[in-house]
């Protein structure tokens, strides 16, 4: 026989009429999961900048930093 052949008598002989989608549908779920929870730590996150910006600006009062991350005393790397 040729490989055509043993394919289309293989498929023929298989007697499991699942539904392959159905089989799939769980894991499809815990990844949809997995990636909204995912999304509401990254989201919990925003703005924590903001939260700490006077305590920003108090550290760079005292270390000599201007507002806008800059050294106050000419000293730079070059960006």
């Amino acid at each position: 026989m040729n490989l055509v052949a043993q394919l289309v008598q293989a498929a023929a002989e298989k007697t499991d009429s699942g539904n392959l989608a159905l089989e799939t549908l769980p894991f499809g779920l815990i990844a949809a999961g997995v990636f909204a929870l995912l999304g509401l730590v990254a989201f919990s996150y925003r703005n924590v900048a903001n939260r700490h910006a006077a305590k920003a600006e108090t550290w760079a009062a005292e270390h000599g930093h201007t507002a806008h991350g800059q050294e106050g005393h000419g000293a730079g790397h070059g960006h």
